[in-house]
């Protein structure tokens, strides 16, 4: 055989015994580069998840928020109401709001009483001179 054919031979089978050593290496690199972009993949999947959990509680937090400033104001409200009422019941108990319990019609039915006083009848004078006492 010719020298040439030989170092052929060599070369060849050291380029076949280096690609059966690098084979595995080669495959194993791989499946760990699809190992990994699997890992990633999975990462990013959950990572969305819960960003999209945390975006929605988000949105149930503000709502309740909303929610429960509402019920804030609405029992604000009931309370002004409340005192309102409480005024009016202080005020009818000391006789200070008569004239609310007296219709029109009954007037003078009631009148000289704190509802409709004499003052005011319609019958008398309602003048401001009729209650200034005598000059002199």
């Amino acid at each position: 055989m010719d020298t040439g054919v030989i170092v052929a031979i060599i070369v060849i089978v050291l380029l076949v015994i280096a690609a059966l050593v690098m084979l595995p290496r080669m495959r194993a690199k791989s499946q760990a580069r699809g190992r990994d972009r699997e890992l990633q993949q999975r990462r990013d999947r959950v990572v969305d998840e819960h960003q999209s959990e945390a975006d929605e509680r988000v949105r149930q937090a503000d709502l309740s928020e909303q929610q429960a400033t509402l019920a804030a104001q609405e029992a604000e409200r009931d309370r002004a109401e409340a005192e309102v009422l409480r005024t009016r019941a202080r005020m009818h108990e000391e006789g200070q709001a008569d004239a609310e319990l007296i219709r029109p019609d009954e007037r003078d039915r009631f009148a000289g009483t704190s509802a409709v006083p004499d003052d005011h009848h319609p019958d008398r004078g309602n003048d401001d001179e009729s209650r200034r006492p005598p000059a002199g």
